[in-house]
């Protein structure tokens, strides 16, 4: 939880983007690579919101709208096996192309698994932070 805390200095500001959903082709079962399923995302980046609310200008922050392009193709690419690597690949991306970014957690969740029982979805949920140079 210290790291989580330490991607959180500065109030906590955070980018939020909830409820992304695309259909992509992952997953270990031929069924999956075949035919395909819904995925949900939900990702926070961690950055320093102060000079994009004082300035009122997109050029002191991060887009919405390129973090999203950042997970639809990721998600809607080429197949992972893994939910975990499909998670890792959003949020190395995403570190990568914005370096004010300090850390980022992403879930990405499957609504529609087969599994003996009901539930709303499966998935994971994984925390990444930059690497201090």
């Amino acid at each position: 939880m210290a790291r989580e805390e330490e991607a959180m200095s500065g109030g906590g500001d955070r980018l939020i983007l909830r409820g992304l959903q695309f259909h992509g082709f992952h997953g270990v079962k031929q069924e999956e690579k075949s035919l395909g399923q819904k995925f949900v995302v939900d990702l926070d980046a961690w950055m320093d919101l102060a000079a994009a609310g004082e300035s009122d200008c997109i050029d002191d922050t991060v887009s919405y709208v390129d973090i999203y392009r950042i997970a639809k193709d990721v998600v809607e690419g080429p197949p992972h096996n893994l939910l975990e690597s499909v998670a890792h690949s959003i949020a190395k991306s995403t570190l990568l192309e914005f370096p004010q970014i300090s850390a980022v957690r992403v879930k990405v969740g499957k609504p529609h698994v087969s599994v003996q029982g009901v539930v709303d979805s499966l998935g994971v949920e994984i925390m990444r932070h930059r690497k201090k140079a």
